[in-house]
């Protein structure tokens, strides 16, 4: 998808505090607020948690989205400012992402299917770890994994969660997923893998009625699983914007500094 050559349509979306309340009311009077499937592009007003909504909900719409900081997080938002909005639209840099496709089979026999921005993380649901095997595009790469649970995480994820739990910053534009274990006991020099973004990744659960173990897309969250399925799923094109100097991968490049 090219980006348009002007943007003269905006859709503004906003999370609810009154942060970024007020700032949709001033922004919609100012430049107008299109219907978002008549808009040249989607401009979300909030935090993290509201841009992960704002790509979920338009995940297919094939709309560019530039998100401007009005809440807590805003590691993937640019800084707020009312002026110049349209020609801050057209100087924006463009970073595609593509999401993760989670397939879950539960206990039951029931199948559900789900997308991730940041990463699929399968965890224990009780006091007992997880036992795990995990399978690499039909190869079985460990036979058991102990921990309290194992994670899929994107690039664009891989500051999140998956920083956190000490995985592997992914450049953005890296075609790789990093496969991180969360507080592993067995084996205990294991700690992921990078995989190439073309691989797909099963995660089978060992005895899943006595150690019952939950699966989460993002915020998607499936329970008592016994096998997860997890690829990218590059069908998919999300076009973010960001302005000049303050691109995602620049951000993600910080991160490996610590600043």
């Amino acid at each position: 998808m090219n980006k348009p050559a002007s943007f003269e349509r905006i859709a503004f979306v906003a999370s609810e505090t009154p942060e970024a309340t007020d700032a949709l009311a001033r922004l919609t009077r100012r430049y107008g607020n299109i219907e978002p499937a008549k808009a040249d592009v989607i401009v979300g007003l909030g935090g993290d948690g509201l841009m992960l909504q704002t790509l979920h909900r338009f995940m297919t719409a094939g709309k560019p989205i530039y998100g401007m900081h009005r809440g807590t997080v805003g590691f993937l938002m640019n800084d707020f400012n009312e002026d110049d909005l349209k020609a801050r639209l057209a100087a924006a840099q463009t970073t595609v992402i593509h999401p993760l496709v989670m397939r879950t089979t539960d206990i039951a026999g029931a199948k559900k299917e789900s997308y991730a921005i940041n990463e699929v993380s399968v965890f224990r649901q009780s006091h007992q770890a997880a036992r795990l095997r995990i399978i690499i595009d039909g190869k079985e790469r460990l036979n058991e994994l102990v921990a309290d649970g194992v994670m899929v995480a994107t690039p664009a994820g891989s500051t999140a969660y998956n920083l956190s739990v000490q995985g592997p910053i992914i450049p953005i534009n890296a075609p790789l997923l990093a496969l991180t274990p969360i507080s592993p006991f067995r084996p205990r020099r294991w700690h992921g893998a990078l995989l190439p973004d073309t691989a797909k990744i099963t995660i089978e659960v060992l005895d899943p009625r006595k150690r019952p173990v939950a699966a989460v897309a993002d915020h998607d969250e499936v329970r008592d699983v016994a096998a997860v399925d997890v690829r990218m799923d590059h069908a998919i094109s999300m076009h973010m914007l960001f302005d000049p100097g303050h691109s995602l991968d620049e951000r993600i490049l910080r991160e490996q500094f610590g600043y």
